[in-house]
């Protein structure tokens, strides 16, 4: 399995006229991936929904689109985050038919209703994160036995057309290898420093971290270079393997304590005083987070009572609303062991 290389995009919905702009954004996505015109006005119905709910209920937000991408299935991904009041009934919230907005879609009953995938996030007073996932005709079967479920945002810095961010996930065997560059800078010859690391990544996927780490350094020199770090996470002998270069952040949650991640100062296809690779336990049940420098590091998940347990992009979804630093592009990556 791969996965990742999809950058996302960001739409603000502050007035009226916004949601409706986030509908076409998202119907035009979900006809480019091969969605046909039945799938396609699911998509519009929740997009309309979500950011409808977000001017009424909490005085805006933002709505977060995204492809998906597994084999040959496409799917795309919405995300709608808010800091307004929160739910306080969450179970009459999403009772479907319910919508105190009075908007046509008939509440979040009906987004659930006609998502492939979704979770809800809400704390009083913090604010709500909704997330849908819609396939289009083949839905992708969850694996059995143990396995990581992945989720990301990744975004450019307000301005940019695209992100100077990129990530991406192997499968190999009962392996992991989960990577985040930040190409320096940002725009399109950061984006492309950041998709070559990626390429590099994935070629030396099966070779560790470290291999990953120095093969990139190596074949980035043409370009800008940049930050990049690679965790392997082998569920077979709950060890994580990681290699770091430049400011991408890392840490492993569950485990007693928690561990943040050691990368060395550098850039990526420029300068490197050492590539070292460091092993770290698995704890079962256990988060994996890393993050570009677009995130401030102080977040502290303890902060969300029951956030950990949530789908991995809107544990992404709802740290990017909250620590983003707004001046850069920023990729946030989650990765949780699926239950089994």
């Amino acid at each position: 399995m791969t996965d990742g290389g999809q950058r996302g995009s960001t739409f603000a919905i502050a007035e009226p006229s916004q949601p409706g702009h986030a509908r076409r954004a998202a119907t035009d996505l979900a006809l480019r991936l091969g969605f046909d015109a039945e799938a396609a006005g699911r998509v519009a119905l929740v997009v309309t929904e979500l950011g409808s709910n977000l001017l009424k209920h909490a005085g805006g937000g933002e709505v977060l689109l995204r492809s998906l991408g597994q084999a040959d299935r496409r799917g795309l991904e919405v995300s709608a985050l808010d800091r307004g009041p929160g739910i306080h009934n969450l179970g009459e919230s999403l009772r479907d038919g319910h919508s105190t907005a009075g908007t046509p879609g008939t509440g979040l009953g009906a987004v659930r209703r006609l998502s492939t995938c979704f979770d809800i996030y809400s704390l009083p007073g913090t604010g709500t994160a909704v997330l849908a996932q819609l396939w289009g005709e083949d839905t992708p079967r969850p694996p059995s036995g143990r396995g990581l479920d992945v989720g990301a945002v990744c975004l450019p810095k307000s301005g940019e057309g695209i992100a100077g961010d990129d990530w991406a996930v192997e499968q190999i065997g009962a392996r992991s290898v989960i990577a985040v560059a930040d190409g320096l800078g940002h725009g399109p010859l950061a984006a492309e420093a950041a998709g070559m690391a990626m390429r590099l990544v994935r070629r030396h996927a099966g070779e560790g971290p470290r291999a990953c780490v120095a093969a990139a350094h190596a074949g980035l020199r043409s370009t800008r270079g940049g930050a990049l770090a690679v965790a392997e996470v082998d569920l077979g002998r709950d060890l994580v393997r990681f290699c770091g270069l430049g400011n991408i952040s890392a840490a492993v949650l569950g485990g007693d304590p928690d561990r943040r991640l050691v990368s060395h100062n550098g850039t990526a296809g420029h300068t490197a005083g050492r590539i070292d690779e460091f092993t770290y336990p698995w704890p079962r049940g256990g988060l994996l987070v890393l993050h570009s420098d677009g995130l401030a590091t102080h977040w502290d998940l303890d902060r969300y009572p029951g956030l950990a347990r949530r789908h991995p992009s809107l544990i992404a979804g709802v740290l990017y609303r909250d620590f983003t630093r707004g001046r850069d592009d920023v990729t946030v990556v989650v990765a949780r062991e699926s239950s089994t």
